[in-house]
């Protein structure tokens, strides 16, 4: 998920510690639920019929509830004896073995994680919401359970049909797992109705709540495919979804398994926790990839897209026993998602990406933090990454059609069941005809990455990767001049990944003659990476460095500016007229940087400088998304200082949903706190909040 292991760094390690208890005497069949969110109080009621079958003599059952308070609970329509605590309710009765029983549970619900109510608020700090993305509910249960809004299964190995019906005022639009069969208005609340044929685990559920229009697409194999989006971002919906329907026709075809679901579903939410998040047929992602066609080369939705439906099959139709067989989900997911972009992209696109993830991989194994695919506390980086080599490199063990065959034999044995990797691999020697025993002791029981295999497979299959590892050889040991080594290489090739590369990486090596060739490739993606270089622009470039300005690349733009800003002052008011207009990715990047260049600029245009130095500090309120703010706490820390304003929504962002958020925001409050006199402000400034909005704060400055 882009950079997806910065995300859901910590989903791994948080899913692979719980343990959840399962219960094998019953089995849960079916759930009918009922939710009715109340956005201004930020709870839930609810009301679930479940139906399940005792397979032995049992006195009590239990569904897992986090700090959720019943109303009632109805054994086959009648009143039962139950207990609850924190994280639980059980119900105790004599079942007898072979017999279907209803229960029922109404309860209400002040989930503390998991369902997340954005922009009900009025206003923040006295400033007026403005975001296009105002009043949002979403799930996001992964790592963090269901259970929080709904008495379910913390336990994978739980499946059960389940069809929502889920109540809220009528003017918004309600998105969950299934297939939509009918909305209901009465007294200005409409209640949507999803209906789902097959069994899944709870951990998959999921809903969101806004204001959303949506485009409707349909596979080759008739899946209908929604994509939803802002109204406002109706120009937006092509480069955000673009290639959704090659993507899914790909996907069916490469896994021959059809897609296991009624339809597909995707739904971009703001601040959320991660990249993406697979719920049953209705992804939920980060609003941060809703782009326009510029941002596309920059920050596009291909790879989330593409991960998040191979996870339809490989997490969804089977799903892992624990978080020892964690790499059937993510490595399977990242390897497929490789795979689609190889279709869109091309063969160069593809080996490059496993160029730069094997690199990733050895330096992580030489540093001696190595990892097994079977180790449950395995980082995001092993799980996806490792995971997908391990079946590249399979792949090329047993061979395309055995391989292919394997996947389909595992897929339809375990359909809606829960699997282990010896479950996998058992199919995969099977259809393979040799033992595997071998690569299984390599690539899945071993912490050490086997660079040396995986580089003879690159430079096998990839003549642009094979080149460059020979660069990279002939500059440790060749007494040839390294400027001329570099030059040879790049007129000897036309490769657009390769030229790209050697720019980023040995641009210190160009003459100037060389750095002229690359100016003029036109390739955008060579020109992005010279505008990424740090070295001094020299006059005889300048027009050149200049030109970078008009490429249709946002991070090409932002650094191109900054660039000429610094070295040449005298056109400063020049380069900051041609950017005005210019917004950037979804975080702002050119914008913000555009408003401090110009009110630090002398002279230029005077009377709206205030103007935009106020608009760049006013970016730090929670007005915005958290890539803005946190794009905008940067800026303002390093060059401007902070005003009080700036430092309460630092104080805010300390306590954000978001993990990455909160530990950015908290880190740089404790860089302020070492500082007396920043210390001495933040104190006075929070005697004027509440508790729990100084939590946080008053835990370090106990500490210290």
């Amino acid at each position: 998920m882009v950079q997806r292991y910065v995300f859901v760094v910590i989903f791994c390690l948080i899913f692979s510690e719980v343990c959840a208890q399962h219960q094998e005497k019953v089995d849960f069949l079916h759930a009918e639920v009922n939710v009715r969110p109340n956005a201004l109080e930020k709870t839930i009621d609810g009301r679930v019929d479940y139906k399940f079958k005792v397979l032995e003599h049992v006195d009590s059952v239990f569904l897992d509830a986090e700090n959720i308070d019943f109303n009632a609970v109805l054994l086959n329509h009648r009143k039962v004896r139950y207990k609850i605590s924190d994280t639980t309710v059980t119900i105790h009765k004599k079942l007898k073995k072979n017999r279907n029983y209803d229960l029922t549970l109404e309860y209400s619900a002040k989930p503390k994680q998991t369902v997340y109510f954005l922009g009900w608020d009025d206003d923040v700090d006295g400033r007026k919401r403005t975001l296009p993305a105002d009043g949002q509910i979403w799930t996001q249960g992964q790592g963090k359970y269901s259970s929080h809004w709904l008495p379910s299964f913390d336990d994978m190995e739980e499946k059960v049909e389940f069809d929502l019906h889920i109540t809220f005022d009528a003017s918004y639009t309600i998105i969950s797992n299934g297939k939509l069969r009918k909305t209901k208005v009465s007294k200005g609340l409409k209640t949507w109705s999803f209906d789902m044929q097959n069994p899944m685990s709870s951990y998959l559920l999921g809903f969101a709540i806004g204001d959303y229009d949506k485009q409707e697409l349909t596979a080759s194999s008739g899946i209908p495919i929604e994509n939803y989006f802002y109204p406002q971002d109706s120009l937006r919906v092509e480069p955000t979804y673009r290639y959704t329907k090659e993507i899914f026709d790909f996907m069916e075809a490469e896994i021959g398994v059809p897609y296991p679901w009624e339809d597909y579903k995707q739904i971009p939410v703001k601040d959320f926790l991660y990249s993406g998040m697979e719920n049953t047929g209705a992804t939920i992602f980060s609003d941060a990839f809703v782009i326009d066609s510029t941002a596309f080369l920059d920050r596009n939705y291909v790879n989330v897209n593409a991960h998040e439906l191979a996870h339809q099959w490989f997490g969804n139709l089977v799903t892992e026993k624990d978080g020892h067989h964690h790499w059937l989900h993510e490595g399977f997911a990242t390897y497929y998602a490789y795979l689609a972009q190889q279709k869109i992209f091309g063969d160069d696109f593809f080996y490059w990406k496993l160029y730069d993830s094997a690199q990733q991989l050895n330096e992580f194994s030489k540093e001696g933090k190595g990892e097994a695919l079977t180790n449950p506390k395995a980082s995001s980086l092993t799980f996806y990454e490792k995971g997908a080599w391990a079946l590249v490199m399979l792949r090329n063990e047993i061979g395309d059609t055995a391989f292919k065959q394997g996947i389909k034999n595992y897929l339809n044995k375990h359909r809606y069941q829960n699997v282990t990797i010896d479950d996998f691999m058992d199919e995969m020697e099977l259809v393979g005809s040799k033992d595997l025993s071998t690569f299984k002791r390599s690539w899945l029981g071993s912490s050490v990455f086997p660079m040396e295999k995986v580089t003879e497979y690159l430079i096998g299959h990839s003549t642009s990767v094979a080149a460059f590892v020979k660069l990279q050889w002939e500059l440790t040991t060749s007494l040839e001049n390294n400027e001329s080594i570099v030059q040879k290489y790049w007129e000897a090739s036309d490769n657009e990944e390769f030229k790209a590369r050697l720019v980023l990486k040995y641009h210190k090596l160009f003459s100037h003659r060389l750095l002229k060739e690359a100016f003029e490739s036109k390739s955008i993606k060579i020109r992005q990476g010279l505008a990424l270089t740090s070295s001094k622009i020299p006059l005889e470039l300048k027009t050149n460095y200049e030109s970078l300005l008009d490429d249709e690349s946002y991070i090409t733009q932002e650094n191109a500016l900054y660039r000429l800003w610094i070295s040449f002052p005298q056109d400063r008011a020049l380069y900051l007229n041609k950017t005005k207009g210019s917004i950037g990715l979804p975080d702002k990047n050119v914008r913000l940087l555009w408003l401090l260049l110009a009110g630090l600029t002398k002279d230029y245009d005077l009377d709206r400088k205030e103007g935009y130095l106020s608009e760049l500090l006013d970016y730090t309120s929670p007005t915005y998304s958290m890539g803005v703010r946190q794009n905008a706490f940067g800026i303002i820390n390093e060059v401007l200082g902070f005003t009080d304003q700036n430092l309460l929504d630092l104080i805010e962002a300390s306590r954000h949903h978001s993990w990455q958020f909160r530990k950015f925001s908290r880190n740089l409050l404790d860089s302020l706190l070492t500082v007396d006199e920043q210390r001495n402000r933040i104190i006075e400034l929070t005697k004027g909040l509440n508790e729990e909005e100084v939590r946080y704060l008053n835990t370090k400055l106990n500490l210290e």
